[in-house]
């Protein structure tokens, strides 16, 4: 039991790693010669050609489901078009707080309105405070700037369409591995024809380097490994627990994103990053109802003393 947990915090450290580099790596080509379209090709197409043969040779199934594509067009193509576009304009020390905060927030509230769910205590007090990190963090943009930025509403529809497809595979009962192929052949496939015929591009022999790492990374680490990586996580440590280690990834790619690209640390950011990491944790534990059964368990000891 003991090697099955160590194990699975192995692979939720390994997620949670490569999911904070996602962010670092994704501002990184926001801010190279590399377009957003270009990026959102190189991943889609790296991820494609890798996944193909093992869904052709080995674990083949019907692509052209009407629920794999609708899920792959909004987790897949709408989710990168949104995504890198924000990572372009956003700095990544805030994108570290829209995507990962946004996400439990807006899946909480599509599962109670669309999947008519009902959700512990935790859940409404991590998204209490995820929703208070993020509104410092609007609070500052405005004192600032006097409104959103185009980034900052790109990434906020990312974590939108990254939830309704959350959601979608869960209500439509939509495998992993079904997940991730369709959405890579699938937005591939799309995307492809659209991009090298009409969209612009900045390709070129200077910019390999960007076009490799974002290859390997996007490509690869972000999509293929990481998925690998989470799911077996949430096999062996469960979904509470890997959704605890994901509080994390705010904390980690926002800190590290300052010293990489030279963003500032304001007080406002610094208390946004620690409420939405907080907010992710406390979402996914038992700690509030921990608490409250251990303060009415103290309450009813001392009324049966007194």
């Amino acid at each position: 039991m003991l090697r099955r947990f160590s194990k699975g915090y192995l692979c939720a450290l390994g997620a949670v790693l490569i999911w904070s580099g996602f962010i670092l790596v994704s501002r990184k080509g926001g801010i190279s010669p590399l377009l957003s379209y270009d990026i959102i090709a190189i991943r889609y197409l790296t991820c494609a050609s890798l996944l193909l043969p093992v869904w052709l040779f080995w674990k083949r199934f019907n692509l052209l489901q009407p629920r794999l594509i609708i899920s792959a067009l909004i987790g897949g193509l709408a989710y990168a078009l949104f995504a890198f576009k924000g990572f372009e304009l956003a700095p990544a020390s805030h994108a570290a707080i829209l995507l990962p905060g946004l996400l439990p927030l807006v899946i909480v509230l599509l599962t109670i309105f669309v999947n008519k769910e009902r959700h512990p205590l935790e859940k409404y007090v991590g998204v209490g405070l995820i929703s208070l990190g993020i509104g410092m963090l609007f609070w500052q943009e405005f004192k600032q700037s006097g409104g959103f930025s185009n980034g900052h509403l790109s990434l906020m529809a990312a974590a939108i369409c990254w939830a309704i497809f959350s959601v979608l595979i869960n209500r439509w009962n939509i495998k992993p591995w079904e997940a991730t192929v369709s959405l890579a052949v699938v937005t591939c496939a799309v995307y492809l024809p659209v991009y090298i015929v009409y969209l612009p591009k900045a390709i070129s022999t200077e910019s390999w380097q960007d076009v490799l790492l974002q290859s390997f990374y996007q490509g690869f680490l972000a999509t293929i490994v990481q998925m690998m990586l989470y799911v077996r996580a949430t096999q062996l440590i469960g979904a509470a627990q890997m959704g605890s280690m994901m509080a994390i990834v705010p904390i980690l790619a926002g800190f590290s994103a300052i010293p990489l690209f030279g963003e500032p640390l304001s007080p406002a950011l610094l208390l946004a990053l620690f409420l939405v990491s907080l907010g992710v944790w406390v979402a996914n534990t038992r700690i509030v109802q921990t608490l409250g059964t251990g303060v009415l368990r103290l309450s009813v000891r001392k009324r049966f003393i007194n």
